[in-house]
C-alpha cells in the first residue's frame, strides 16, 4: 500500500488555517433583533397564549400539573425573561442613540455646508447687485453726457444755420 505523501509536517505552520473571529457587532445586532421582537404585538400574543395554556393546564389537569397554583415556576420564567430583556433593550437603545448621534452630526455637517454655500451665493448676489448699481450709475452719467453733447451739437447746428 502506498504511503500518503501529503502528510502534515508538525514543524511547519499549517497554511490556510482559518482563525475563529467574531464580529464585534454580532451580539449588539442580535440583541436589537430580540428587543424589536419583544416590542411587537406578535410577541405579546404568543406570550399571552403560552401563559393562558400554562395556567389552564396547571389548573385543570391533576396529572400534568407541573406548576401548581401560585405558579411559582411561571413567575420565575417571567423574572428570567425580564432579567434578560432589560439589558438587551438597553443595549438596543444605546446602539440607537449612537446611530441618532451620528445622524445628527451628519445633519449638522450638512447644515454647516449648506449655510456656507448659501453665504457664498448671497455674497455673489450682493456683488452682482453692487456691480449692477455701478453700471446703472455709469449708464445714467453717460446718458446725461450724451444728452448734453446732443444739446451742444444741436445748438451749434442751429447757430450755423442761422448765419
Amino acid at each position: 500500500m502506498p504511503e500518503i505523501t501529503t502528510r502534515r509536517k508538525l514543524d511547519q505552520p499549517q497554511r490556510g488555517r482559518t482563525r475563529f473571529e467574531l464580529d464585534p457587532d454580532w451580539f449588539p445586532r442580535f440583541s436589537e433583533a430580540i428587543a424589536r421582537f419583544l416590542g411587537t404585538g406578535r410577541f405579546l400574543a404568543i406570550q399571552t397564549v403560552v401563559v393562558l395554556v400554562w395556567i389552564a393546564v396547571n389548573l385543570a389537569s391533576w396529572r400534568l400539573q407541573w406548576d401548581p397554583y401560585p405558579f411559582i415556576l411561571l413567575n420565575l420564567a417571567f423574572s428570567t425573561q425580564a432579567a434578560y430583556a432589560a439589558p438587551l433593550i438597553l443595549l438596543a437603545q444605546t446602539r440607537q442613540a449612537d446611530r441618532d448621534k451620528l445622524q445628527a452630526e451628519r445633519v449638522d455637517k450638512g447644515h454647516t455646508q449648506l449655510e456656507a454655500a448659501a453665504k457664498a451665493e448671497t455674497d455673489k448676489i450682493h456683488q452682482l447687485l453692487q456691480a449692477n448699481t455701478n453700471l446703472t450709475k455709469e449708464d445714467k452719467e453717460l446718458t446725461e453726457q450724451v444728452a448734453h453733447l446732443t444739446k451742444q451739437i444741436h445748438a451749434l447746428l442751429t447757430s450755423h444755420q442761422a448765419t
